[in-house]
């Protein structure tokens, strides 16, 4: 019987995580601190059950048994990040002998089980020194990135081909210094979009060492959460409230990564009220050189919004906000447990847009992904059924697989996370693995969705 849903020849079938995630191993093998060991130390209540990341799911020891487990369901390519703050203790200076021996392992391993390893440079998890220093606020720590980037590259890309610089860089904007959910818990928009600039150039900045590095065969890009922006309805003022979210979230960072520079409207935007960035002399040249070769897009759920209800308080910190208010559409079919709204067709729009407004620029879904509380309450003989989580998988695929048939430039499928995985600050409360994690004795069991995507895999599609 033919496959309804049948992809490319060598489609990418897989899943992503983060190095503070699950490598735990947070005070061993050299490692220095980073934000999150800082944090979770000095406030704990901010972090679900005040679980933080000194253990998480082990894999810094595991990670034998975890890539002979990622085989086994399948995966032919695996997207992992190096820990800067396990690579070069304190951001600047020698590199960790230990952490070198330890991705060396990883990498090795993977390329003997035939599964393509993926690597991102930064995932959150800025080094503690270089964060009292100013963080992404400070041009030296975007001149200290680069160089760990190259560490990186000169270490690695022997073997290593598929090089990311950032992980959804607009989360450490929003998180750390918009909205408080990241440290440093800073709120202040002109500093947020210093940050975000910062971002971009070091991004750029770690393109031109790649390049000059001469890695046969490799590509660098960037990893993004593109979230459409659909506005309530075609009245003008919702799809203006729709149009500067999309700029804010989406294109402060699409635009220089893929066409080189900023939308003249952010730029207009950011000006009127006095948020510009600080930049120097030679940044855009930089920036148009940085141009990424691939796009991972991480998609969860959609962003919906509607022109303001009331002017904001002239007296309050500019934000974002002040341009949208978000809506919530009636009839949506949601998540309950993340409160997040599940729209298949969102994977679909973003690569029709990539397509058609970015050059159909080479990209893949890095992450997509279902994370669901107490999942222990749909055990049956020893196994969870995630029937959900299945359903979730098929109908973003279906959508993806509409796209590839409509000339979207789309080349594989990354779930987050092959395992269950601490959450930044979240820990545990969600689960989105393909195999459950016991945090107690670190036991890896599947799910009934790591039988079914082993399936799809081998097959290279559905029905």
């Amino acid at each position: 019987m033919a496959l309804q849903y049948k992809f490319p020849e060598g489609f990418w079938w897989g899943s992503a995580t983060s190095a503070t995630q699950i490598e735990g191993a947070s005070e061993e093998g050299g490692k220095g601190q980073n934000i999150w060991d800082h944090w979770h130390r000095n406030e704990p209540n901010r972090f679900f059950e005040e679980v933080g990341p000194e253990s998480t799911s082990d894999f810094y020891h595991l990670y034998k048994e975890d890539i002979g487990l990622m085989k086994e369901i399948g995966h032919n390519t695996f997207r992992l990040s190096i820990s800067w703050s396990r690579l070069i203790p304190g951001g600047r200076g020698p590199v960790n002998p230990e952490a070198v021996t330890f991705y060396n392992n990883v990498i090795n391993e993977l390329m003997a089980q035939d599964i393509e390893p993926f690597i991102t440079l930064y995932h959150f998890d800025m080094p503690l020194e270089l964060q009292q220093e100013g963080g992404w606020e400070s041009r030296s720590v975007v001149e200290a990135y680069a160089e760990f980037a190259g560490q990186c590259f000169r270490l690695f890309g022997d073997r290593v081909k598929k090089w990311f610089t950032f992980n959804e860089p607009i989360v450490p904007v929003e998180g750390g210094y918009l909205y408080d959910f990241h440290y440093p818990n800073i709120v202040d928009a002109r500093r947020a979009v210093q940050v975000a600039y910062h971002t971009m150039m070091a991004h750029a900045k770690a393109v031109g060492t790649f390049r000059s590095a001469g890695i046969t065969g490799g590509q660098i890009g960037i990893i993004l959460n593109l979230t459409p922006s659909y506005p309530r309805s075609q009245h003008p003022a919702d799809l203006k409230a729709s149009h500067a979210a999309d700029l804010f979230f989406n294109r402060s960072f699409l635009d220089p990564a893929v066409l080189g520079k900023y939308p003249d409207e952010l730029v207009e935007l950011l000006s009127e009220h006095g948020q510009l960035p600080h930049t120097e002399k030679g940044d855009q040249a930089l920036l148009e050189a940085g141009i990424v070769d691939i796009l991972g897009v991480n998609y969860y759920q959609p962003r919906r919004v509607k022109a303001k209800e009331h002017l904001p308080n002239p007296y309050g910190p500019f934000m974002p906000d002040w341009y949208f208010d978000n809506y919530e559409m009636p009839g949506r079919k949601m998540n309950p447990y993340r409160g997040w709204e599940i729209y298949e067709k969102g994977i679909y729009d973003i690569m029709v847009n990539l397509r058609d407004n970015y050059g159909n620029i080479q990209s893949y879904i890095a992450e997509n992904g279902m994370g669901v509380q107490d999942e222990s309450r749909f055990m049956e003989n020893g196994e969870i059924q995630d029937d959900y989580r299945i359903e979730f998988i098929s109908g973003h695929l279906k959508w993806l697989h509409r796209a590839i048939e409509e000339g979207c430039n789309v080349k594989g499928y990354h779930l987050w996370s092959f395992m269950d995985n601490w959450s930044w600050m979240n820990a545990y409360k969600n689960r989105y693995g393909f195999f459950s994690v016991d945090i107690d004795t670190k036991k890896r069991t599947p799910k009934k969705s790591a039988h079914w995507i082993k399936q799809v895999s081998e097959q290279n599609g559905f029905s």
